[in-house]
């Protein structure tokens, strides 16, 4: 688990109270996912440096916990099962911010939870396990394994880990969304056919990425999410994407990446590549002839930001 801030005050009825401190960094979609041939629904994630945080605040004289925004009903859910669990004060008060779109794929409602996690553990000094966390989460809604460090292979709709991978490598995602939002919910209740031999190439997709992002191989890890998303399109049809894997081989990029039960597609670039400004400016260029909104994430390298909250308790 990451190291929480610590030692945050407001100034409230004339009294310093502490104050909760959680983030989660979101993810771009997946790299993979899809069945194995255990019948386990599985994804691999993808980190980016966009985040979730969330700010709490035990009030004592009430029993009632408010959420802000209200609409965050989710996370209020959560942080009630925690404060229960743990015998804890039910009164207080919970603020999130995110700079993580809904709907589109990118984990904003996982990286709320785990921040509401992460902030009610720093405010009460607690260790609230990943174990129990899923435990708590798979109550309530799929998860993208954002509670994890780096890269791992997650059973999403278990809200179980199935291995950790690795680091994240040096990437950047220079992307479109083509728009409309996904019931992530509703999506993961549809029972999708998968065919023996379906199973059989995401299982091998699974080893080579695991092996490819042990040894930073990121032209394999590349070719597999372009394999993964190609996988995708009778599920959650993107538009763009022959059009994407085609400016990406043009550029020479490592390959396309989508928000699976998204509605985001990007092309994967190694920053460390001596040629990563050229590429980038190019890619930009292009995919500007297809939408006005064009942007760029890059790869969560094993550090949460500490932002400033606008919010106000």
């Amino acid at each position: 688990m990451v190291n929480l801030v610590k030692d945050r005050y407001i100034k409230k009825n004339e009294q310093q109270e502490r104050i909760g401190i959680g983030i989660s960094f979101g993810t771009f979609g997946e790299l993979l996912q899809g069945v194995l041939q255990d019948n386990n629904n599985f994804l691999v994630t993808m980190p980016i440096e966009c985040y979730s945080r969330a700010k709490y605040i035990s009030n004592k004289s009430s029993n009632i916990l408010k959420v802000f925004p209200t609409y965050k009903t989710k996370s209020l859910n959560l942080a009630n099962h925690i404060l229960k669990h743990f015998n804890l004060q039910e009164g207080g008060i919970l603020a999130i911010e995110s700079n993580l779109s809904v709907g589109k794929g990118l984990a904003s409602s996982s990286a709320d939870l785990v921040a509401t996690s992460r902030a009610i553990s720093d405010y009460y000094g607690i260790d609230i396990s990943n174990t129990l966390l899923n435990r708590f989460m798979r109550e309530i809604e799929p998860s993208d394994g954002v509670m994890y460090d780096g890269i791992v292979s997650f059973y999403h709709r278990k809200v179980r880990l199935c291995k950790y991978i690795g680091n994240v490598p040096p990437l950047s995602i220079v992307g479109i969304d083509e728009g409309g939002v996904v019931d992530t919910i509703a999506y993961n209740k549809v029972q999708k056919e998968f065919t023996d031999y379906e199973k059989k190439v995401y299982e091998q997709l699974l080893n080579t990425i695991t092996k490819a992002i042990k040894e930073k191989n990121i032209n394999e890890i590349g070719r597999i999410a372009t394999k993964s998303a190609l996988m995708n399109q009778r599920f959650i049809y993107k538009k763009n994407l022959h059009k994407l894997i085609e400016i990406c081989e043009e550029v020479d990029g490592l390959g396309v990446i989508v928000t699976h039960s998204g509605t985001c597609l990007g092309i994967l670039l190694s920053t460390e590549d001596v040629n990563f400004d050229t590429k980038l400016f190019k890619v930009k260029n292009k995919l500007y002839t297809i939408t006005d909104d064009v942007f760029v994430y890059h790869s969560w390298r094993g550090k949460l930001e500490n932002m400033d909250f606008q919010s106000k308790f």
